[in-house]
């Protein structure tokens, strides 16, 4: 008898008969795995495409839709595995460079505390002969390796804090704009009363120069 000849249900019930062990095999050791372990997710994966495969062959569409689901969330449980694992390699290289730089930071300022030690050796080497003069020297070293160790320490501080500072700056930004906003409206406000001011002052002129003129014809008419 050929397979074409096989009632499809007889061949679904078979084929769970023969997916009885691969489910003992998932309920008895599988599943006790780590729901991301890669071996269970492969397994997982693997039982799903054999379900797909035998679904769609003898149009059972429960059992191809259930292979699917199988490998839906193994492929998610596999993504989410390996974003899991980028994200912490990123946590640790950024810890480690967090550290690095902290460490740089302190051999600088070590060697910066060095250098004014022995700035002010020099200082003080050369104060019997020009002591004015080399207490001027002094101070300039000083504070110019002073301001080196600070700007090392505030760029190693700031490359940790750039994302607060960017967010901040932004909102300043829309803080600033609303203000400016606000204060050209104002300015526009007050031109506004300005110019009006100025319109009704030029009126107030006009009048009194017209009342002038009037007065003074009258004036020449009564000499008249």
């Amino acid at each position: 008898m050929r397979i074409t000849e096989v009632p499809i249900a007889v061949l679904r019930f078979q084929y769970q008969l023969a997916r009885l062990p691969l489910q003992f095999i998932e309920d008895q050791v599988v599943t006790r795995m780590d729901s991301e372990a890669p071996a269970r997710l492969f397994y997982e994966r693997s039982l799903g495409m054999l379900d797909v495969t035998v679904g769609g062959a003898l149009g059972a569409p429960e059992l191809e839709k259930r292979g699917a689901a199988l490998i839906e969330r193994s492929d998610a449980l596999r993504q989410a595995a390996q974003l899991d694992a980028e994200a912490t390699a990123n946590v640790e290289q950024a810890d480690a460079d967090v550290k690095s730089a902290r460490t740089r930071a302190k051999d600088e300022q070590e060697q910066a505390r060095k250098d004014k030690e022995q700035a002010v050796k020099e200082a003080r080497s050369t104060a019997l002969q020009k002591k004015t003069a080399a207490t001027e020297a002094a101070q300039k070293r000083t504070a110019a390796a002073k301001k080196r160790a600070d700007e090392v320490a505030a760029k190693r501080t700031e490359a940790a804090e750039t994302a607060k500072q960017q967010e901040e700056a932004v909102i300043r930004a829309a803080e600033q704009a609303e203000t400016m906003v606000a204060r050209a409206k104002a300015n526009d406000a007050q031109d506004k009363h300005a110019d009006a001011a100025a319109k009704r002052a030029r009126a107030d002129d006009m009048d009194e120069l017209a009342d002038a003129e009037k007065q003074k014809r009258q004036e020449e008419r009564a000499t008249d």
